[in-house]
């Protein structure tokens, strides 16, 4: 709810012009019964056209008037709205951008996803109404009550004793759907869960032949999905029909009293079919005001998920000068007695984490690097290797010892400053459904010449070439008109265009022979020597040259050093060597 109302806060002036004009255009609508019956008790008896025409030509101005108004006021609230579900929106992708990769985790993609389109909506739609239906709604209600008392207070006293039932029917069961709404938008989260896995992995599914398969899980979800909304519309739906029958029974008193008054003199017809058409607008506000109970239970529920995203506090502070102890030495890089492990919950899909305590996915992990060096990094599946690079990065924040980066904690860099000397590969890294040439540039207005030398150091100006419009050539979403190889290559281009003073690629060359995986690290170790490199890889052909490598074993380091000095020390390094090459040198 505060975020509503703070949205509606920044565009004060518009909102209240809005209900303003929407104001005045009730107003006007409220004045046409009352002439109406005046037209028909006063005006009509002197039995002359003219004041008929002047009462009849009042009616038809006021109700151009009314419509004007009315149109001007919902055409502009429709403006707000959209005005401010674009600030929610883009509010919370950038705080969606910037949350730590823990806050992500316990978040959940789906749920972001949801949040962002789905919550973002409902309250787009609780805005347009709040300036206009709850505008209106109050006003037929309360003006209709009014009036109708001045021209019949026995009539009247009906609607009175109908009103605070309506009122607290309303009231009640919005108070009691809140929840229920909360429980649909997780609902929700779950189908766009599954829809997203199988989108991304539809040709895993297609392979297996798994399609029915997913579509069971799908309609399992859709189906729990379908129910919770159901449910919640439902008890929503419970005082419509109570208030119809209750409006229904005063409208027939209404009806029996005023005939008996009428026939016995004391009150005049077109009072009785004012009063019929001022119950009728009674009964549109009170059902708009039902509507609004609705709409509001449903955007409140939505606005406190979004809200809860926006508000969250960052778990990774800057650390101020002095409060760490740099090391000393001419290491570029330099992990100390680091351990950490993953923790919350979501929708991620990181190595060695899935919700709760689990066990420590590194474990007092040692290594320094200078400038100029590199560091492979390799293990089986799940060690811990990717986990290096999200701390490096600062993505995630050790849980013991720390992180230096040119004598400096990480935790001590702003963001975008310490982002700023990386260039990388990710293990599942994204092509951009845009041309190569910006795929690479990545919005970094990089100059010709930098692009053409990160593409032929990557070797991948060889495939860019080839095509006919070259670096102009339009990428399919995740670059599904590529190869594998291609794609790979035009990542390290990527990473390589902004010569970067840390380069890392995880598991990048998977994909490429080995002969350009050969040509592709001589360019780099060329082309990119002052920069500090640190490479993760399944195969040791790839990891060889490397200044040193580490050897990680469910997260433990069980071997640091070069090729040959690993050859001797580690059993498990000269296991995978010998699995992969054969034989021993």
């Amino acid at each position: 709810m505060n975020l509503i109302v703070r949205s509606l806060n920044r565009y004060r002036a518009s909102v209240m012009w809005v209900m303003a004009i929407k104001f005045l255009g009730t107003m006007s609508e409220l004045t046409l019964p009352y002439i109406l019956e005046h037209l028909i008790d006063e005006v009509v008896p002197l039995g002359r056209l003219g004041p008929v025409f002047l009462w009849g030509g009042l009616m038809v101005v006021m109700s151009v008037v009314t419509r004007q108004l009315n149109v001007t006021a919902n055409r502009r609230g429709v403006e707000n709205a959209h005005n401010i579900s674009y600030d929610v929106r883009q509010a919370l992708f950038t705080k969606t951008v910037n949350l730590s990769g823990t806050q992500f985790d316990a978040s959940g993609l789906p749920s972001l996803i949801s949040r962002m389109t789905s919550d973002s909506y409902n309250v787009q739609s609780c805005v347009q109404s709040l300036q206009t239906i709850c505008v209106r709604a109050p006003i037929l209600l309360l003006g209709g009550v009014i009036v109708t008392l001045t021209m019949d207070a026995q009539l009247a006293l009906i609607l009175c004793v109908l009103l605070p039932v309506l009122v607290g029917v309303c009231i009640g069961i919005s108070r009691y759907g809140i929840p229920l709404y909360h429980r649909v938008q997780e609902r929700l989260d779950d189908v766009v869960r599954i829809m997203r896995e199988n989108i991304t992995g539809i040709r895993v599914v297609k392979a297996l032949s798994k399609e029915e398969y997913e579509k069971d899980r799908f309609a399992a979800a859709n189906s729990a999905m379908a129910g919770s909304d159901i449910h919640a519309s439902t008890v929503m739906a419970l005082p419509t029909p109570v208030m119809q029958m209750l409006l229904n029974t005063g409208l027939t008193l209404v009806v029996l009293l005023g005939a008996w008054r009428v026939n016995a003199g004391e009150m005049k017809s077109g009072v009785i079919l004012a009063f019929l058409t001022y119950f009728n607008m009674i009964m549109m506000g009170v059902m708009g005001m039902n509507r609004i109970f609705m709409m509001f239970s449903k955007a409140t529920a939505s606005a406190d998920r979004i809200d809860a995203v926006l508000k969250a506090e960052t778990d990774q502070r800057v650390l101020a000068a002095g409060e760490t102890q740099a090391p000393g030495g001419d290491e570029f890089i330099r992990f100390e007695h680091v351990s950490f492990r993953y923790g919350g919950g979501g929708d991620h899909g990181r190595e060695g984490f899935a919700g709760g305590e689990r066990e420590k996915c590194l474990d007092d992990i040692s290594f320094s690097i200078k400038r100029g060096e590199s560091l492979g990094i390799i293990g089986s599946t799940g060690c811990g290797k990717s986990t290096i690079l999200n701390l490096l990065m600062r993505f995630y924040d050790a849980e013991e010892g720390a992180v230096y980066v040119d004598g400096r904690d990480v935790r001590a860099y702003d963001k975008d400053e310490l982002h700023r000397k990386f260039g990388v590969v990710f293990q599942n890294d994204i092509v951009f459904n845009d041309t190569l040439r910006s795929n690479i540039d990545f919005g970094r207005e990089l100059d010709g010449e930098a692009i053409r030398g990160a593409a032929e150091d990557s070797m991948a100006a060889e495939f860019i070439d080839s095509l006919e419009d070259g670096l102009d050539h339009v990428a399919d979403i995740k670059g599904a008109n590529l190869s594998g190889g291609q794609k790979q290559r035009l990542l390290i281009a990527r990473a390589l265009a902004g010569d970067p003073e840390i380069l890392i690629l995880d598991d990048s060359s998977s994909a490429l022979d080995y002969k350009t995986d050969a040509a592709l690290r001589k360019a780099i170790f060329t082309r990119h020597r002052t920069a500090a490199t640190i490479m993760v890889a399944q195969r040791v052909s790839s990891l060889q040259g490397m200044t040193n490598i580490l050897v990680l074993d469910d997260g433990r380091c069980i071997g640091y050093g070069s090729h040959a000095h690993l050859l001797e020390t580690c059993p498990t390094y000269r296991a995978i060597y010998q699995t992969q090459m054969g034989s021993l040198s």
